[in-house]
């Protein structure tokens, strides 16, 4: 099971290191754990990568999992409504 831990850095000039970051496990037969636990500054580009990545690995049948999540990410996902299609609860108050 591959392991990737994500940078803590979230904004938008970070969107592009995501994808590249993202891009060479797209096609990993093995569950794929992305681990973020300091997420800071979280832009809705870098999001809408980490969603493409999610997709494009479900409709291809691979499993993906985001753990740990931090909470300023987790919060923004659900801001955006795809929080479900990451896999990932609200945080608790």
């Amino acid at each position: 099971m591959p392991n990737v831990e994500l940078s803590p850095e979230w904004g938008i000039e970070a969107a592009a290191d995501l994808k590249a970051r993202l891009a060479p496990h797209l096609g990993d037969a093995d569950e794929v754990v992305l681990a973020a636990p300091a997420a800071s500054r979280v832009h809705s580009a870098s999001l809408q990568v980490l969603a493409a990545f999610f997709r494009s690995r479900r409709a291809a049948g691979r499993a993906t999992r985001l753990e740990p999540c931090a909470d300023g990410l987790r919060d923004a996902a659900v801001q955006l409504g795809i929080a479900a299609e990451l896999g990932l609860a609200p945080s608790q108050p």
